[in-house]
């Protein structure tokens, strides 16, 4: 076997600490690098992490050893750690959004030359959504006709002690949670073609409720409720509704609706749970049992699918999804379906492979 893929992380945020279980110890990548705008949080990290270094982002960008630039940056930040990565020959994962615009992540995919794009969400390749697609391809809903996707809750500032990035351009609850959603519909139903959009911002200000800084008040620049209508290019229909305004809902997180049966899939922000499938109204569903997918997986095992050539959580899928959530956008604001200019092919199904598979590869 050759060397270990060199990855150098940019960001180290709260949802580094996911990735860093994920990558840790695999045969096939080593965190060779860390940067963050706090050097001592670079520096703690890499205390951690065996033949880690702290750098400065630069330094990090031009250090040889770093194949891949891992991206976990704020969404401001996406697209301009994106272009330095690449401008360095090195090629870039990263979090969710792709760019906090769409012309932004057109400028990042563009860039790319002989280097390649990924992007989050990877949950779509764990044992749920993987099976509930599995499903799908087999026809055993039929001819699929339309989708449910739901995702509520009160705001982010009820439990995040720095809230104020998801009420800022490039956050809000379409922007932070639509992605896992979208890209799960993306993998059941294939691309989108067309959008409306309907949206709401009930509230021009937040107060943290936790933390240091709780009672504070931070401004609102986004809309907070957003409701969707996708028109997939196979004619399905999918509806979406992703809210910062709501205290819970008993909707299933997503379900498929063919002419022969229902499908109930788990929460595409997980990467496992329970698929369920319904063949008359009667019928209270049979669960199915895992049948594609990676089996215990975590944040970063979409970095791990491209670096070892499958592709499955590629930057063409980012983009797509990127310019479904800002179509949306403007169709709310501007009372018009839109049509969309992008799109991408469904990758392959990912088969099942066992956690001790994966983590050996």
């Amino acid at each position: 076997m050759g060397q270990p893929h060199g990855i150098g992380i940019v960001g180290l945020g709260v949802i580094s600490a996911q990735y860093l279980d994920t990558l840790v110890g695999l045969d096939g990548v080593r965190i060779v690098a860390v940067a963050d705008l706090d050097p001592a949080r670079a520096r703690a990290v890499a205390e951690r992490v065996p033949g880690c270094r702290a750098l400065s982002v630069d330094e990090l960008m031009a250090d040889p050893e770093v194949q891949t630039v891992l991206n976990l940056t704020i969404p401001a930040a996406h697209a301009s750690v994106a272009l330095a990565a690449l401008a360095a020959g090195k090629n870039v994962y990263g979090e969710k959004p792709l760019a906090a615009t769409l012309a932004e992540a057109l400028e990042v995919v563009a860039a790319a030359g002989g280097a390649w794009v990924g992007g989050a969400p990877d949950t779509v390749l764990g044992t749920g959504v993987q099976t509930a697609r599995a499903v799908v391809d087999a026809g055993e809903i039929g001819r699929p006709v339309s989708a449910t996707a739901t995702w509520v809750a009160p705001g982010h500032e009820a439990w995040h002690p720095n809230p104020d990035f998801y009420y800022l351009a490039g956050g809000g609850p379409l922007f932070d949670m639509g992605p896992y959603y979208l890209t799960t519909l993306f993998h059941l139903l294939g691309p989108v073609v067309r959008v409306s959009g309907v949206s709401s911002r009930p509230r021009d200000e937040r107060v943290i409720a936790t933390g240091p800084r709780a009672g504070e008040r931070i401004p609102v620049e986004i809309d907070t409720h957003v409701t969707g209508v996708l028109e997939h290019a196979g004619g399905a229909v999918s509806t979406v509704t992703f809210s910062f305004d709501a205290v819970a809902t008993t909707a299933a997180p997503l379900e498929v609706h063919g002419e022969r049966g229902s499908l109930t899939v788990p929460d595409p922000n997980m990467f496992d749970g329970e698929v369920r499938l319904r063949r008359s109204p009667s019928d209270e569903g049979a669960v199915i049992e895992p049948r594609a997918g990676y089996e215990g997986a975590g944040r970063g095992i979409g970095l791990i699918d491209v670096v070892a050539g499958h592709g499955r959580a590629g930057g063409d899928v980012a983009l797509h999804v990127l310019e479904i959530m800002t179509a949306l956008t403007a169709s709310a604001r501007e009372g018009r379906r839109i049509d969309l200019t992008t799109t991408a092919q469904r990758p392959s199904l990912a088969p099942l492979t066992p956690r001790t598979a994966w983590r050996a590869s």
